[in-house]
């Protein structure tokens, strides 16, 4: 049974739809890539899945939930995680302290944060860095801090926005090792990148978008085998 379904979104600027009847779905704990050329509609319809931009029509069903007109921080509320692009830390705050911000929030027993920010600080691997301010860390200590700065709200989902871009190979590997771990504890992860290479090595299913509508839905091995997504998409050289 899906967590997450997308259905039937539909997006126009100017009268020109971006996003065409796109639907999609993500079960608990699979990893679920979101993929497409530069102007195709990949990143309108991730937004509208976030909840950065409304539909013009189309559902988006979370947990039997009707969330399409829902804001962003309600579904956070109600366990649909996003980790941007774009840095969301407080850079000037220790890890520490952007952990505590966000889990004084969520939770008023004090003991509760305390354990949860133990749990989080093992999870993430960030104790050695746990006094430092977020603006002097690496580029994977900085990563891993935004996933745990998302974990603190126990989604049941994570929307994951270029988690494999501008950090080095290293950092890629340790982020799909957490995204693993997290898929193994019942997550549903939902990605979109334009590194189709890595975004390919971890999903277990993946939706091509092409000109606004879903062009192709398939495991990886059946994306890469595929003549039309080779000819539209990947190229004939495409491994990984």
């Amino acid at each position: 049974m899906p967590i997450l379904s997308v259905c039937n979104l539909v997006k126009k600027y100017n009268k020109k739809p971006v996003t065409n009847d796109v639907s999609f779905q993500i079960n608990p704990g699979e990893i679920v890539g979101l993929l497409g050329p530069n102007g195709a509609g990949k990143t309108t319809a991730f937004y509208l899945t976030v909840g950065l931009i409304r539909p013009d029509s189309g559902k988006i069903i979370f947990k039997n939930v009707d969330v399409t007109k829902k804001t962003m921080d309600h579904r956070a509320r109600l366990g649909i995680g996003y980790l941007a692009q774009e840095p969301t830390i407080f850079k000037e705050l220790t890890v520490q302290d952007n952990l505590i911000c966000i889990l004084e929030i969520i939770y008023k027993a004090r003991k509760q944060q305390s354990h949860l920010l133990n749990t989080l600080v093992d999870d993430l691997q960030l104790g050695s860095c746990l006094h430092k301010k977020a603006g002097t860390l690496s580029g994977g200590e900085r990563r891993r801090l935004e996933i745990a700065c998302v974990l603190a709200l126990n989604p049941s989902v994570l929307l994951l926005d270029e988690p494999f871009a501008n950090v080095d190979p290293l950092v890629i590997q340790n982020v799909k090792y957490l995204i693993k771990i997290l898929a193994g504890r019942g997550i549903g992860i939902l990605i979109t990148d334009h590194n189709a290479k890595e975004l390919l090595s971890i999903a277990d299913r993946c939706y091509l978008i092409i000109d606004g509508k879903i062009f192709f839905e398939g495991s990886s091995s059946q994306m890469i085998s595929n003549p039309m997504v080779k000819q539209h998409y990947l190229g004939d050289s495409f491994s990984y």
